[in-house]
């Protein structure tokens, strides 16, 4: 008897496994909805809510600034695995309170928690990584941007092989955070400059996720590439899959040939 108890403990642990593993992943999507309307008729976070109603095993909801308690109570957050946000020109806004409650769900509660691109301003991923999130120079020059994979055995980057993004704003190193545990996509423009465009961190039970294009003026979040990768990343910040031991970082795209502010040449 206390054999076939033993047994039966086993099984009832593995179905509780398997059963976590085959939730849906609930995602919020948050924004505070300054993006141009032309581009982004519901914003971002819209654009993305979308996507993921289409894909199988995401359960997606949006959030804005101006919903109670900033979309983000405690209320919401113990019903989501990842927040996906987005920030531009609303970042000082956002109350303390509500980063006090996604930092705490993050580190506590193991939450994930993903920033895109101007959210490397926000005010929970300056909490999180207790950095100012600042890079040398940022100009919209609407120039195409190639981006390697260079870290391809990563779950983020399944499915995904080197693009181009036709029209982006560049933001050009150091980047001001802790060292990363990860770099699965980098990015180079034909000034020289090369950027972190996917870098991950695991923070106390949670993890964090930042991904750096994403300017608003273009419909970036619309590219089937972009959009795999935001589904990767919530798939690995919601704990759901995991990066082996050994990774070999793949050497791909030319070098940079120039580093900090950028300046975009005056039109003669």
């Amino acid at each position: 008897m206390k054999l076939g108890g033993v047994f039966l403990s086993i099984l009832l642990l593995a179905s509780h496994a398997h059963a976590k593993d085959d939730k849906m992943v609930r995602v919020l999507l948050w924004s505070e909805q300054t993006e141009p309307r032309n581009v982004y008729p519901q914003g971002i976070s819209g654009a993305l809510y979308d996507h993921f109603k289409s894909v199988k095993g995401f359960e997606p909801k949006m959030a804005a600034l101006s919903d109670p308690e900033t979309g983000v109570s405690d209320a919401v957050l113990d019903q989501t695995d990842v927040v996906i946000w987005f920030g531009h020109q609303k970042h000082k806004d956002v109350p303390d309170a509500a980063v006090e409650r996604i930092v705490r769900h993050v580190k506590e509660k193991g939450m994930g928690f993903i920033a895109l691109h101007s959210s490397h301003f926000s005010k929970p991923l300056k909490a999180l990584l207790n950095a100012s999130g600042a890079w040398s120079s940022y100009v919209n020059f609407g120039q195409p941007e190639k981006v390697w994979v260079v870290l391809p055995q990563h779950p983020i980057a399944k499915g995904l092989e080197d693009f181009t993004i036709p029209k982006t704003e560049i933001y050009t190193e150091p980047f001001e955070v802790p060292e990363p545990e990860a770099v699965i996509l980098e990015g180079t423009w034909e000034t020289g400059h090369r950027n972190r465009e996917c870098l991950v961190w695991t923070l106390g039970k949670g993890r964090l996720v930042y991904i750096r294009p994403g300017h608003e003026e273009y419909p970036i979040y619309f590219m089937p590439e972009m959009r795999r990768l935001v589904a990767n990343a919530t798939l690995w910040a919601a704990g759901r899959t995991h990066a082996p031991k050994n990774m070999t970082k793949r050497n791909a795209g030319p070098p940079a040939t120039a580093t900090g502010p950028y300046k975009k040449p005056e039109t003669q």
